[in-house]
């Protein structure tokens, strides 16, 4: 993989702080409180939140040059740059710096560009699938569209269960089923984040389906945003 300089400057910029956050965060598990019932003072629980995240985070950061190993294909720039940003919006400002709970909206907004992401790997899964540089052309826009839209969706589903799965396991609250403060939320209440992310993933996933689709068929510059084209 050729990086631009900005890439590389990124790169290390995240994942320094990723690595720094860490150490921060293990200390303070050691120092936290296993329970408290002052707001804004974080529990043993909410830093081992934060840990699992961003040692999640330094590991999926990589996941663009293991891919490009794996299929032997360049990933396009401005896809990698908007990857690395959205990882540092989401661990480091979303869960180290609180923004999930302090900026309104942050967590809905970070699912619609996900699902943007995503919908932008699907298009890009059917020129890898077909072994070809360039979208197939006896496939139709419409086909490669829903697939691509399709593939956004499984793959917001997939992260829910991670989260579900996370939660119960290690006591987290990724699926903020309760408050800042711990207190548990009920009935529609408690399915609201959940829900807000999938329907959030979906409009994500159908706008770049829809861009996706037409740049297909009027053979716009814009869906070579999508190809990963081979080494």
């Amino acid at each position: 993989m050729n990086k631009t300089k900005f890439e590389k400057v990124l790169y290390w910029l995240v994942l320094g702080t990723l690595v720094a956050s860490v150490i921060f965060i293990v200390i303070r598990i050691i120092q936290a409180p296993t329970v408290s019932d002052d707001i804004g003072v974080r529990t043993k629980s909410s830093y081992t939140l934060m840990l699992v995240q961003c040692i999640l985070g330094v590991v999926v950061m990589h996941l663009p040059d293991m891919l490009e190993k794996q299929f032997k294909r360049d990933i396009p720039s401005p896809l990698v740059i908007i990857y690395l940003i959205f990882l540092y919006c989401a661990i480091y400002l979303g869960e180290v710096r609180n923004f999930y709970y302090d900026i309104a909206n942050w967590d809905d907004i970070l699912h619609t560009i996900s699902g943007a992401m995503l919908g932008a790997l699907g298009f890009s899964a059917v020129t890898i699938l077909n072994n070809t540089d360039s979208m197939p052309v006896n496939l139709s826009p419409l086909f490669v569209s829903l697939f691509a839209f399709c593939f956004a969706i499984t793959m917001g589903v997939f992260w829910e269960f991670y989260e579900y799965s996370f939660d119960g396991l290690l006591g987290l609250n990724m699926q903020k089923f309760a408050l800042e403060d711990g207190t548990q939320l009920v009935g529609r209440l408690a399915l609201a984040d959940t829900m807000t992310d999938l329907f959030v993933d979906a409009l994500g996933a159908g706008i770049i389906s829809i861009i996706g689709g037409l740049s297909i068929k009027y053979k716009t510059r814009l869906i070579k945003m999508f190809h990963f084209k081979k080494m």
